[in-house]
């Protein structure tokens, strides 16, 4: 009898965090699909209402007017605008994403390899924008003084100056007048021939440039709204009881400041992925980086709808799963979120 009250005693008295959290991801997994269609149908109205197509002859293209007009009934070209929404839609739901109009391969297969080329561009910039943007953060607000207005001044500089604009100095500075590192493509020429070591030495020397043209300016503003963050909670009164009892700054930064100023700062990382994605498009076609970013402004150029929708699928997903890991990361570290989920 006392076994059963403690095993009522102790169901009634199970944490409901976990619980709420995770029905409030199921839900969002559930508005994830709606979102896409809408953002896709979108991308499809838009696509198709623009002028021209891939389909027209140029006068050197060296194509029949048939060899057009069959790929125009291939890819359906000349059939209803609702009559192709609609197979389009029924195709994405049964996740087939089509055939490339220009290179003539499978969307999926066509993303997956330029997904992991951004990945390996985006994923560094990612940790330089967040690692080095909270610690220089940190220290302008620890280190008030000449320091701070380093810290400041740099970052204010950094996060006006556009990305592109950023890469076509570096690429000047050290490719063009210094010839320390490549200025385009993701590895040399002759790059399978290296062994593992300069392979990777090889890869690492085309990846700085553009990593750094593509997490400095997102580094810049984080280091700017954590540096404020910051100030507000070491003013708090809890951090000034831990300087009166003789608590160390390293402990008063690690496990009280900062803790509470990056609750704040994991809000960011939901738009830091779609950021990235959609700056890494520039960087990408200023180094010839063969990732998502130059996929699309390749696909856009010659008006490939099936890879334009496949591009803009790629690019909606990471947006929403972006949303989605910021709002676990806060409910991970603030109890409060947990308790609070829907």
């Amino acid at each position: 009898m006392e076994d059963g009250v403690r095993i009522v005693r102790d169901s009634n008295h199970r944490p409901q965090g976990a619980p709420r959290v995770l029905s409030y991801v199921a839900r969002r997994l559930l508005l994830v699909l709606p979102l896409l269609v809408g953002v896709l149908t979108l991308v499809f109205l838009l696509v198709a209402a623009a002028p021209g197509e891939p389909f027209q002859l140029e006068p050197a293209a060296g194509a029949s007017r048939e060899a057009a007009a069959r790929l125009r009934e291939i890819y359906g070209a000349g059939r209803p605008l609702a009559q192709r929404y609609f197979e389009w839609l029924a195709a994405y739901l049964s996740f087939d994403l089509g055939r490339s109009i220009s290179y003539r391969e499978p969307v999926a297969l066509l993303l997956r390899g330029a997904l992991r080329n951004t990945l390996v561009l985006a994923g560094p910039a990612l940790a330089l924008e967040f690692v080095l943007g909270t610690a220089a953060g940190v220290a302008a607000a620890w280190r008030r003084g000449p320091l701070d207005r380093i810290i400041t001044g740099i970052s204010t500089v950094l996060y006006s100056v556009p990305s592109f604009w950023l890469a076509l100095v570096l690429v000047s500075a050290f490719s063009v007048r210094l010839g320390w590192l490549p200025a385009s493509q993701m590895r040399s020429l002759d790059a399978g021939d290296l062994g593992s070591g300069p392979r990777l030495l090889d890869a690492l020397r085309h990846l700085f440039l553009p990593c750094l043209a593509l997490g400095l300016p997102s580094a810049a503003g984080v280091a700017l709204y954590v540096r404020q963050e910051m100030k507000e909670v070491l003013a708090r009164p809890f951090v000034r009881i831990a300087l009166a009892r003789g608590a160390r700054p390293g402990e008063i930064i690690l496990r009280h400041a900062l803790k509470n100023a990056l609750l704040p700062v994991v809000n960011l990382l939901g738009v830091a992925l779609p950021g990235l994605a959609g700056g890494s498009l520039v960087i990408e076609v200023l180094f010839a980086w063969p990732g998502m970013g130059r996929l699309a402004y390749q696909a856009l150029l010659a008006r490939d709808t099936p890879l334009i929708l496949g591009c803009a699928w790629a690019a909606s997903l990471a947006v929403v799963l972006g949303s989605l890991l910021a709002d676990l990361l806060s409910a991970w570290l603030d109890p409060r979120v947990r308790e609070t989920a829907p």
